[in-house]
C-alpha cells in the first residue's frame, strides 16, 4: 500500500514539474512575441514621416513709440494700432518710451531703449512708429519681414507730408537682430530731425537689403492719417545759430548707437486705453555736454 501511495505522489510531482515547465515556456514565448512586435514597431517608427508641415517659429512683434507729452495722440493711436494688428494676426506689444528728463526731445536714443526693453519682452522684430501716424490700409504690411530685411513701411509713395528719395523715417520695421547688427541709430541727435538720415547711412554701410512698401491700392492721401496737431510745435534740429548741430548735420556716426545709450529707467507701467493695454516706459536720457552740448533747450 505504501508503495503504490509513494508511485502516485511521484506522478503527481511530475505532473506539476510538466505543468510549470510548460507555464515557463508559454511565458518565454509571449514574451519574446511582444519584444519582437516591440522591435518591429520602433523601426516602423524610425521610418515614420510626419505628413504635417514642420510647426513655424511664432514670431512676436514690438511696436516701438518714441514719445514726449502726446497724450491726446496716444490716446487715439493705442487701440487704433492694437485693432490694426490683431486684424494681420500679428502678435504685439506696445512700447511707449517716455523722455522725462528736461534735455530736447532724442527720438533715436529713445528707440536704442526701445531695443532693449523690446529684447527683454521677447520680441524678436520690431517696428519704429512715431505716434502720431496711424496706418488705415489693411494691405500694409506689419507681419515678420525676414532677417536681413528692413522694411520701410511709410514709403516716400504713401507718407503724407515726406517724399524724398532717402526718406526712411515714420514707420520703418526690421529684427532685433538686425537693429542689433547696425549698432541701432545715433545718439548725437537732440532735438527733431536728422536722425533717420543718418540711419539711412548706416543702413546703405551694412548691405542689408532696404525694401520699400509698394503695390498699394491707395496713395499718399488715404495710406496713413497723420494726427499731429498744428498747436504742437517741433524743436527742429540743426538750429540755425548752432554751429556745431550745423556740422553733425546728415554725416554718418561710427561712435555712438545702440551699445552706449546712457539712461535711467524711472518705472515701467502697464495703462489701459479703451481696452488696449500698453507699457510705459519712462526714461530719463543722460547727456554728455562736451560731445553734444545742443541737447538744452
Amino acid at each position: 500500500g505504501s508503495h503504490f501511495s509513494s508511485e502516485v505522489s511521484s506522478n503527481e510531482m511530475k505532473l506539476k514539474a510538466r505543468l510549470i515547465l510548460t507555464g515557463i515556456i508559454l511565458i518565454s514565448l509571449v514574451v519574446c512575441y511582444c519584444l519582437v512586435l516591440l522591435i518591429l514597431d520602433m523601426d516602423l517608427m524610425t521610418d515614420y514621416v510626419d505628413p504635417r508641415p514642420p510647426q513655424v517659429k511664432s514670431h512676436k512683434l514690438c511696436v516701438v513709440v518714441p514719445y514726449r507729452d502726446r497724450l491726446e495722440e496716444l490716446e487715439e493711436f493705442s487701440p487704433h494700432m492694437s485693432k490694426f494688428l490683431n486684424n494681420q494676426n500679428v502678435s504685439h506689444h506696445i512700447l511707449i518710451v517716455n523722455q522725462t528728463d528736461s534735455f530736447r526731445f532724442n527720438r533715436a536714443s529713445l528707440i536704442n531703449v526701445g531695443w532693449n526693453e523690446a529684447d527683454r519682452l521677447g520680441c524678436d522684430y520690431m517696428v519704429m512708429n512715431d505716434v502720431d501716424l496711424l496706418p488705415v490700409n489693411p494691405e500694409v504690411p506689419y507681419e515678420f519681414p525676414g532677417v536681413g530685411v528692413i522694411r520701410h513701411i511709410t514709403a516716400p509713395e504713401y507718407h503724407p507730408k515726406y517724399h524724398y528719395e532717402k526718406f526712411i523715417g515714420g514707420i520703418l520695421m526690421l529684427t532685433l537682430e538686425d537693429y542689433k547688427r547696425l549698432n541701432g541709430m545715433s545718439n548725437k541727435y537732440w532735438g527733431w530731425g536728422l536722425e533717420d538720415d543718418e540711419f539711412y547711412l548706416r543702413i546703405v554701410d551694412s548691405k542689408l537689403n532696404l525694401t520699400r512698401v509698394s503695390g498699394l491700392s491707395t496713395n499718399s492721401t488715404n495710406t496713413f492719417r497723420h494726427i499731429h496737431g498744428p498747436k504742437r510745435k517741433r524743436d527742429y534740429i540743426p538750429k540755425k545759430n548752432d554751429k556745431k548741430q550745423w556740422e553733425i548735420k546728415r554725416k554718418r556716426d561710427k561712435v555712438s548707437g545702440l551699445h552706449d545709450v546712457r539712461y535711467i529707467i524711472n518705472s515701467r507701467r502697464l495703462l489701459d486705453f479703451s481696452g488696449t493695454s500698453v507699457t510705459i516706459i519712462n526714461v530719463a536720457l543722460n547727456c554728455d555736454f562736451n560731445w553734444t552740448p545742443y541737447c538744452k533747450s
